[in-house]
């Protein structure tokens, strides 16, 4: 991922839709934008976040695609493991 792309932050309490207008418009704009979710449930709600938002972009011609990974991060000093979601389209 570019270190200057947009990271979305997820949690399991996201809303999916509001999650997808966010993503669709940074998409819009940017071309490509992040998602970083840590535990199931928020990798549930970037899903279907992700799922929302390709029907967001479809009519400006736009198809989506999603690239995983994991990462590490460091929240209050701990290390954690994240899921990435490298969203940008084809």
């Amino acid at each position: 991922m570019q270190d200057d792309m947009e990271i979305l932050k997820v949690s399991a309490h996201s809303k999916a839709k509001a999650l997808a207008g966010a993503l669709a418009a940074v998409v819009r704009t940017d071309g490509a934008v992040g998602l970083q979710a840590i535990g199931a449930g928020a990798v549930n709600q970037a899903i279907k976040a992700i799922a929302v938002a390709r029907g967001y972009v479809a009519p400006n011609g736009l198809d989506l695609v999603v690239v995983p990974s994991f990462v590490e991060i460091s929240i209050n000093d701990e290390a954690r493991t994240a899921i990435k979601f490298l969203v940008e389209p084809r």
